[in-house]
C-alpha cells in the first residue's frame, strides 16, 4: 500500500479484494474524497484520515493538496479515467463542486453537472457501495409562503433556472435516477443550509458584503446558516452510513431580519418586490452580470430547513446562528483590512453581493429622477 500523502493510480489489485483485506485487518471503509485539493474537500479529507472509523482516505484532484494522512490519486473528475481512480473504494464524497457568486453560469453548470455525471459513472463502474452528494437547501426554493422551518421531505420548489440553485436541482435529478441507471449503488444526499467557511463564496456571504440589508416590503425574512465544523459531521456521520438518504445540515433555528440587521450593524433598505427583481431584470439587460434573478429570492425569503434526520441520530450543531454570522462579519472585516477584492466601482457591477447595493442605488436614483420631472 502507498505511503500517506503519496501517488496512487489505484492498481490492479480489484475493490472486493481491497476491502476483503480491509474487513479482515478490522479496518473501516476505504472512503475517496474528490475536490481534495481545497477547501471544503480538504477539510473533509484531512477529518476523515484522522478518524477511527475510517480505514483509509483516497484524495482526489487534478493536482496534490495538503491534506494529511491521505492517498493521493490524481484526476479530473470530469475524465472517464476516474473510474480507475475508484478501484477499492467503499464510499466516495463528491466536494467537488462550483458555488461561485462570479462564475459564468453557463460554464458553471457545465462542470457542475459534467461532473456529478462522471462522478456517478465512475462509482458505479468501480463497484462503489455508496456516493455522497453535496447540494444545499435552496433546492428546496425560496418562496414567501414558506414554513418555517421547511420539513426535510419538503417538496424541492426551486425553479430550475440559470442559477446555482438551478444546477443543485439537476445534480438531485441525477441522483433519483441513478438506482434506475447504476443498480446496487446507494445515494446520500446532504443539503446543508447557507454555509459560512473560508473560501466560501456564494451568493448569501456577497450579500454581507454589500452596504445594505436588502429587505422585501410585507416580507419577513428569516436567517440560518451553517458552519463548516458542523458540515463535516454530518458528513462523518454520512460516510458511516448513520444518516442516509437526502437530508438537511444547518444550525439549529434561525435569524430575524432584526436580529441580523443588529448583529451585523447593516442598516436595512426596504423595497417592493416587483422593483427588486425588476431593477436586476434591467440591470441584466443592460449587459451588468448580475446574479440570476431567481437567487435573489434566497435574500429576501425564507428556506429554513428542519434537520430532522441528523436530530434523530443523535447529532447536534456546535454553532449556532448568531455566532455563524458574528465569524463572517468578523472574516469580512478582516478582508476589508488586509485588501479589497476589486475595485469598489466594479464590485458595485460584478458582485453577487454588491447587487442589493446596485438595486438600492438603482430605486433611489429613478425615484429622485421622477421627483425632478414632477418639479
Amino acid at each position: 500500500m502507498p505511503a500517506e500523502g503519496t501517488a496512487d493510480a489505484g492498481g490492479p489489485v480489484t475493490g472486493h479484494a481491497r476491502q476483503a483485506a480491509a474487513a479482515a485487518a478490522g479496518g473501516g471503509p476505504v472512503v475517496a474524497v474528490t475536490g481534495a485539493a481545497r477547501g471544503l474537500g480538504q477539510a473533509l479529507a484531512g477529518r476523515l484520515a484522522g478518524s477511527t472509523a475510517v480505514g483509509r482516505v483516497i484524495a482526489i484532484d487534478d493536482h496534490r493538496g495538503e491534506a494529511p494522512g491521505v492517498t493521493w490519486r490524481l484526476a479530473d473528475v470530469r475524465s472517464p479515467s476516474l473510474a480507475q481512480r475508484l478501484v477499492g473504494v467503499d464510499v466516495l464524497v463528491h466536494t467537488d463542486l462550483d458555488y461561485s457568486a462570479e462564475t459564468d453560469n453557463r460554464a458553471r453548470r457545465t462542470f457542475n453537472i459534467r461532473a456529478a455525471q462522471a462522478v456517478l459513472t465512475a462509482a458505479a463502474a468501480g463497484r462503489v457501495g455508496r456516493v455522497i452528494l453535496i447540494t444545499s437547501a435552496m433546492v428546496y426554493g425560496a418562496h414567501p409562503e414558506n414554513p418555517v422551518p421547511l420539513a426535510e421531505g419538503a417538496p424541492l420548489h426551486a425553479d430550475p433556472d440559470p442559477g446555482v440553485a438551478g444546477d443543485l436541482l439537476e445534480i438531485e435529478s441525477l441522483a433519483r435516477r441513478s438506482p434506475r441507471t447504476h443498480p446496487g449503488m446507494a445515494i446520500t444526499v446532504v443539503r446543508p443550509a447557507a454555509l459560512v467557511a473560508e473560501g466560501v463564496d456564494t451568493l448569501v456571504t456577497r450579500h454581507f458584503e454589500a452596504a445594505r440589508l436588502l429587505t422585501v416590503k410585507g416580507c419577513a425574512p428569516s436567517w440560518q446558516f451553517c458552519h463548516v465544523d458542523d458540515l463535516l459531521s454530518a458528513l462523518e456521520l454520512a460516510v458511516a452510513g448513520t444518516v442516509t438518504g437526502a437530508f438537511a445540515v444547518g444550525c439549529d433555528g434561525w435569524l430575524t431580519q432584526d436580529e441580523v440587521a443588529e448583529i451585523t450593524g447593516m442598516r436595512r433598505i426596504e423595497l417592493p418586490a416587483a422593483l427588486t427583481l425588476g431593477t436586476a431584470q434591467r440591470l441584466e439587460r443592460i449587459g451588468v452580470p448580475v446574479a440570476a434573478l431567481t437567487d435573489l429570492r434566497y435574500l429576501v425569503y425564507p428556506w429554513v430547513v428542519d434537520c430532522g434526520a441528523l436530530r434523530a441520530a443523535g447529532w447536534r450543531p456546535a454553532h449556532g446562528n448568531a455566532d455563524v454570522l458574528a465569524t463572517l462579519m468578523e472574516a469580512r472585516a478582516a478582508a476589508r483590512v488586509v485588501t479589497r477584492r476589486i475595485q469598489r466601482r466594479e464590485a458595485a457591477l460584478t458582485a453577487a453581493g454588491a447587487t442589493v447595493a446596485a438595486i438600492g442605488t438603482a430605486a433611489i436614483v429613478a425615484a429622485a429622477r421622477r421627483r425632478k420631472r414632477s418639479s
